[in-house]
């Protein structure tokens, strides 16, 4: 592989690599402010008031409120329970750091990005169990999914660039080398 090739090659892992875990940063940071965040969101699909009757909403307008004035209540009487969405943020950005080393070195950390992909196709089995107990609905499920989903595509992309970095697909190759041109000499 020419030196502009490979040059190329980690060039595109890097911005690759960089959205995941961009993606994974911004997820864990708005995992903080979540109170601000559910007002913000009710007040933009048109659900202002949180003593507002749910009964008079459907849909995502009811989900949005619902959720939002369970969160207040739970912030209000039983503020610890923040403290678990804590972890859930502080835990997106402890995964975030693991992706560093493949960042600066794209060779040599394949275990890293199948271990990311394990965690993206995780997500499915986790949002169709447990969503349903939770009471979460369908199409917010399939929103969950579509995290693990997106997050699998860069991971992908970039496994396949690795094992071209590693040197994985030259045994397809199909012209004969200088070096086995004179190994089967030898034989």
């Amino acid at each position: 592989m020419h030196s502009d090739e490979r040059r190329s090659l980690r060039r595109r892992f890097r911005i690759a690599l960089t959205i995941f875990i961009f993606g994974l940063v911004v997820s864990g940071v708005t995992a903080f402010p979540l109170r601000w965040e559910l007002d913000l969101l009710a007040s933009a699909v048109g659900v202002g008031n949180p003593a507002s009757d749910l009964e008079s909403l459907a849909g995502i307008q009811y989900w949005i409120a619902y959720v939002r004035n369970g969160l207040h209540a739970a912030y209000q009487d039983y503020p610890f329970l923040g403290y678990g969405t804590d972890w859930l943020a502080f835990a997106h950005l402890a995964i975030a750091v693991f992706f560093i080393g493949p960042l600066r070195e794209p060779e040599g950390h394949d275990w890293i990005l199948k271990s990311g992909l394990i965690t993206c196709f995780g997500v499915f089995p986790l949002a169709l169990i447990c969503g349903p107990i939770r009471e979460i609905p369908f199409y917010w499920r399939l929103l969950d999914c579509s995290f693990g989903l997106f997050g699998s595509l860069p991971l992908l992309y970039c496994l396949s660039i690795s094992s071209r970095l590693n040197g994985d697909l030259t045994r397809f190759d199909t012209q004969p080398t200088a070096t086995n041109q004179s190994s089967r000499g030898r034989s």
